[in-house]
């Protein structure tokens, strides 16, 4: 490895020191093997962070980058990473979904500073579908990140014991093979109706289809809170496609919301949908219905009323994602993290007590 070469990004002058051409030369500045500073660069976390830092450092003072197209063909890689979205349980979702957007931001952010370029595609499963298989094995990628099981979970599930750089965006289960980041979805259930529960509401609906596992878990969790608490609550599928959701709540509340004063919703997207109904029916949030949304988007703050949502840590469920993919990728272990979640109170629910 000591024969690895960087490119001088910088002018050398008769009396500068001579230009570091090797790894071999940049490990002699910085008193370290050339195997520590190959790792070091390559963000390896088998080197501890000072020491990663400070050749990163040196590097950069230096004025040079690795070789990247010689480095990837010694080491068989490609220096990208798949970002997958299944959609198999609603075809009629975009990538332009705000959360989509929010979470791949965050993930672009992260592989990007980390060296990777990235590869974003939409799956439509139709139940027989090899998607995944495709990505994984296309020679293109150096792993891949899938975002949302979808109703996908076995097919994910009996990849990712052939493939093994695969992290996943979703629900946990225990037993399960396939690296997984995400929020405990049935506390977060749990959460909203005991809130809504404590704010007053006596009769409580759930809207959100439950094809996809995330969803239906937090409808489970909600079920078991207003069960505790002695609250009827209605499950009304409403689809998770910006442009189907409205229509759709806008026909449940003509016929299945009478006396509903405490909805819990699968999204924030469809807890802003439910507000716009709500106004335009003339009833008022939260004086005549609460709503708690999920996911704190950044628009959540900003609708009227600001909307009480169930927090998931989208940045940092990014940055796990992007950690145990690269560990994955080294050959080195990594195990799933379920995040918990939490209540962001606003204007849209009342105050408890």
């Amino acid at each position: 490895m000591g024969g690895e070469t960087y490119k001088s990004m910088a002018g050398q002058k008769d009396n500068e020191v001579p230009a570091i051409r090797t790894l071999a030369d940049l490990a002699r500045v910085a008193g370290v093997s050339t195997g520590t500073v190959s790792r070091a660069l390559a963000g390896k976390s088998l080197v501890n962070v000072e020491t990663r830092e400070r050749i990163q450092t040196l590097a950069r003072e230096h004025g040079f980058r690795p070789n990247q197209m010689a480095s990837k063909l010694r080491s068989r890689r490609t220096g990208v990473i798949g970002v997958v979205i299944p959609l198999g349980h609603e075809l009629r979702q975009h990538i332009s979904d705000p959360f989509f957007l929010t979470l791949v931001g965050y993930l672009a952010d992260e592989l990007t500073e980390g060296g990777y370029d990235l590869m974003l595609s939409r799956a439509l499963p139709d139940g027989t579908s090899d998607w995944l298989d495709r990505i994984a094995g296309s020679g293109m990628v150096d792993g891949v990140i899938v975002i949302g099981q979808s109703d996908q979970y076995d097919l994910i599930e009996a990849a990712s014991h052939s493939y093994r750089p695969l992290v996943v965006w979703g629900q946990h289960r225990a037993g399960q093979n396939h690296c997984v980041v995400g929020t405990d979805n049935a506390a977060g259930g749990r959460i909203a109706v005991e809130h809504l529960v404590a704010s007053g509401a006596t009769s409580l609906a759930f809207l959100g289809d439950t094809t996809g596992i995330e969803i239906a878990d937090r409808l489970r969790g909600a079920t078991e809170a207003a069960t505790a608490a002695g609250v009827p609550i209605r499950h009304i599928p409403i689809p998770l496609a910006t442009d189907a959701m409205g229509p759709e709540i806008e026909a449940a509340m003509a016929s299945q919301c009478s006396g509903i004063n405490g909805v819990v919703a699968a999204s924030d997207l469809v807890a802003m949908a439910a507000l716009r109904c709500l106004h335009q029916k003339g009833m008022r949030v939260p004086e005549d219905v609460q709503i708690v949304g999920f996911d704190d988007l950044p628009l959540a703050a900003q609708t009227s009323p600001p909307l009480t949502t169930i927090r998931q840590e989208i940045a940092a469920g990014a940055r796990a994602m992007v950690e145990r993919l690269r560990a994955l990728v080294e050959k080195e272990p990594a195990t799933s993290l379920v995040m918990a979640p939490t209540l962001v109170v606003r204007q849209s629910t009342r105050a408890e007590g």
